[in-house]
């Protein structure tokens, strides 16, 4: 999409022509084909209505009513017509409106694969999904439908008042009159109050998407310890909040709806008053009576033109709001890329005096934080919930960089080091590795999409995955999920690994990475640690103390601050937070042990 101007902002409609590129020529002849087929629509109500004159003028001698095959066939060939038109201003529309929305979405997920992973935190995985999926989707009614339906509700009044004051002004004057009454009160149901109406109503979906999103992934839980939907509080709330907006604005809306479908539809009414009024007594004349009937074909036409511009008038509000939000997204800057980028010397990690707050407004998250890990080291990071850990991770992974201080990797700052470089030299093994419905070697492969089978086998086996791969029915070839193969938590971690190790990063990190292992397996998840560990800096956050007993080093957190460091028998003898926090570990296993016994 192109650079936009400075100056006054565009409308909804221009932004979306940006978007539209060089489709957006049929947009436009969209419009001019929608307002032909408007116009020859009206034109069989004419023919229509001549018929009706013939037979009233020549009764009782209906021979003389020689016209009335023809009108009948100019009706029938202006309809056809008509539809045919309006036709090929949907093909057009249709055409510009999905390339418009692919545009929109191609535009937003390349913005999105620039910026920081942490951004998809702060905003909402539900939020962002509903942004690129529904909300651009909206844009395609308006394309597609209502931007055509609008400009031939706009041309067929205008072609109506001059039909209708060209018959009998007084009937035009007469039909006006529920239109000017109707137009009305569709402007009570419009304007600035209706657009943040609509953009509180955007806001209760987008936090019912997120809170949504919360509650699958807390399905485990729930079930787990037997709770119900409400125990999910934000959930609940999001839905009950959606709930009680729609049902006062429905209410709220109510006398405006009815008000504005009696009058748009009460055209008959005025007509039939008009009637009796010029006829009354013993005048009676027969253009009256074809003015009346003429009338009485035509009005009904009139409701269906104002209620397209009514829907179109919601649907803009709708598109506006989709825009707003798209530009959101669009809004958030990329973490700056080096003008130079310098080349990692070396696999050290180090983080010196580093202050991150995830809002400015925020407690820190960390604070005046340093720590180093050197080649050849596995350095653990332990302490208790919300004091850093994962954002310790997320530094080094640079998902975002800090406000304060500096993160070294191989003593270069990681705001100097390209994105591509960053990538190849960090690997990122998640506490909850999901692995895709495809072969083991396909999932492998997004580490190193060249990798040999020799390569990957290597891998495998300092993993400590031949077991899984010996039980396997079709080795590396097997498709996970097919033919009711599936993994342990344990297993798919183990293969995470296995997905690093192939990387041949300088530097891992391991966010939990035992946190799914059974006992049975986590002896050789801790195997695989010790083969990762060579040649590498390993950085583990780990929440299940026993996993990290041989860590080279290991740094206590608390509150965003090392509060200890050393090994974990050092740490024992200072009898401070990780002693403590190791006397909790033990109780607990104890207390599992004993429960099973």
């Amino acid at each position: 999409m192109k650079e936009k101007k400075q100056g006054k902002s565009p409308t909804a409609f221009g932004r979306l022509m940006e978007y539209a590129g060089r489709f957006k020529s049929l947009t436009y002849l969209s419009l001019i084909l929608s307002a032909l087929s408007s116009v020859l629509a009206l034109l069989p109500f004419v023919f229509i209505w001549r018929i009706i004159r013939e037979v009233l003028e020549v009764q009782p001698d209906f021979s003389r009513a020689t016209d009335i095959v023809r009108n009948g066939w100019m009706a029938v060939v202006f309809a056809v017509l008509a539809w045919l038109v309006y036709v090929g201003a949907l093909v057009c529309s249709h055409g510009s409106a999905f390339r418009t929305a692919a545009n929109m979405k191609k535009t937003l997920m390349r913005h999105i694969a620039r910026l920081p992973i942490g951004f998809a935190d702060e905003m909402g995985s539900g939020k962002v999904r509903r942004t690129v999926t529904e909300v651009t989707g909206s844009t395609e009614t308006l394309l597609a439908h209502n931007l055509p339906d609008m400009a031939g509700a706009i041309t067929m009044p205008v072609c109506m008042v001059a039909m209708l004051f060209l018959y009998d002004w007084r009937y035009g004057v007469a039909c006006l009159i529920p239109v000017a009454l109707s137009f009305a009160v569709m402007m009570r149901m419009e304007g600035p109050a209706m657009q943040e109406d609509m953009r509180q109503y955007q806001n209760a979906l987008e936090r019912m998407s997120n809170e949504a999103v919360e509650y699958v992934r807390g399905i485990p839980v729930v079930k787990t310890f037997g709770q119900t939907v409400f125990s999910f509080h934000r959930f609940k709330a999001s839905i009950d909040d959606y709930r009680d907006f729609c049902m006062h604005y429905t209410r709220m809306m109510r006398p405006s709806m009815v008000g504005y479908t009696v009058l748009i539809h009460s055209a008959f009414v005025f007509i039939l008053g008009l009637t009796l009024l010029l006829i009354r007594g013993d005048n009676y004349r027969m253009d009256i009576l074809l003015n009346f009937l003429f009338y009485v074909i035509f009005t009904p036409a009139i409701a269906t033109a104002m209620t397209k511009v009514m829907f179109m008038s919601e649907n803009n509000m709708k598109v506006k709001d989709a825009i707003a939000r798209t530009d959101t997204i669009l809004s958030i800057q990329p973490l700056p890329e080096p003008k130079r980028a310098l080349e990692p010397r070396g696999a050290s990690v180090e983080l010196q005096d580093v202050t991150y707050r995830y809002t400015l407004d925020a407690t820190a998250a960390v604070s005046h934080l340093s720590l180093k890990a050197d080649k050849n080291e596995i350095v653990a990071i332990v302490g208790p919930s919300g004091s850093g850990k994962t954002t310790v991770a997320g530094l080094i992974s640079r998902f975002f960089d800090p406000q304060e201080g500096r993160v070294l990797i191989g003593g270069v700052d990681a705001r100097q080091i390209s994105k591509e470089t960053l990538m190849r030299r960090v690997a990122y093994v998640f506490q909850d590795s999901r692995l895709l419905k495809r072969s083991i070697a396909d999932n492998l492969r997004i580490a190193k999409p060249d990798a040999t089978e020799g390569e990957m086998m290597e891998a495998l086996q300092k993993a400590q995955c031949m077991d899984i791969i010996g039980r396997l029915p079709e080795g590396l070839n097997t498709v996970l999920g097919s033919k009711g193969t599936y993994l342990s938590g344990g297993e798919q971690q183990r293969i995470a690994i296995a997905r690093a190790m192939l990387k041949n990063a300088d530097v891992v990190i391991l966010d939990e990475a035992s946190a799914f292992a059974d006992p049975e397996c986590e002896a050789q998840v801790q195997l695989a640690f010790q083969e990762m560990a060579r040649e590498r800096t390993v950085l583990m956050i780990a929440h299940r103390l026993s996993t990290i007993r041989n860590a080279d080093r290991i740094y206590v957190l608390k509150d965003g601050r090392v509060e200890e460091q050393g090994k974990h028998d050092e740490l024992l003898q200072k009898n401070g937070l990780y002693a403590a926090m190791w006397a909790e570990y033990q109780k607990a296993v104890n207390w599992k042990v004993g429960e099973t016994a």
